[in-house]
């Protein structure tokens, strides 16, 4: 459902009690995560989530799912970032809990770090920015001790 853009679809695994959390915030109910992978998809219109490995505890209700999500940034904001035409490669992770059939819950990971440093949003590891960066963090930080 999610490779093929239709956030719609999604629905029908969301309960109405269904909720994810995910790196910067809580999302509740179906027609809020519905809402929040159309903003999704029009961020990232060439989307593609592969999944990397799946395990399952079936007597507890518990997946545990990871991904790689590669994109480009050509879209609508996401998460408020204006569209930055940058490819995206985030590796991540979700748990989902399952309850009749639907998603109860998820708690998902990704690196945000990673992801923010892909779109320009911070500058490159090792590059003369992030070590200047760097640098003035930790002289703020001796300064304050």
């Amino acid at each position: 459902m999610i490779n093929s853009h239709d956030a719609e679809a999604l629905r029908q695994v969301f309960g109405p009690e269904t909720y994810e959390r995910l790196p910067p915030r809580t999302v509740r109910g179906a027609d809020a995560l519905v809402a929040w992978w159309a903003d999704v998809f029009t961020a990232l219109p060439d989307l593609t989530m592969t999944i990397v490995g799946l395990a399952e505890n079936a007597d507890e209700g518990e997946v545990f799912l990871r991904w790689r999500l590669t994109g480009t940034h050509t879209g609508g904001d996401w998460e408020g970032i204006a569209p930055s035409g940058a490819r995206i490669d985030l590796d991540g992770m979700d748990h989902f809990t399952v309850t009749d059939g639907r998603i109860a819950s998820n708690f998902v990971v990704f690196d945000q770090m990673q992801f923010a440093r892909q779109i320009g949003l911070l500058p490159a590891d090792g590059s003369r920015v992030d070590v200047g960066l760097k640098w003035a963090y930790n002289a703020w930080q001796r300064r304050r001790r």
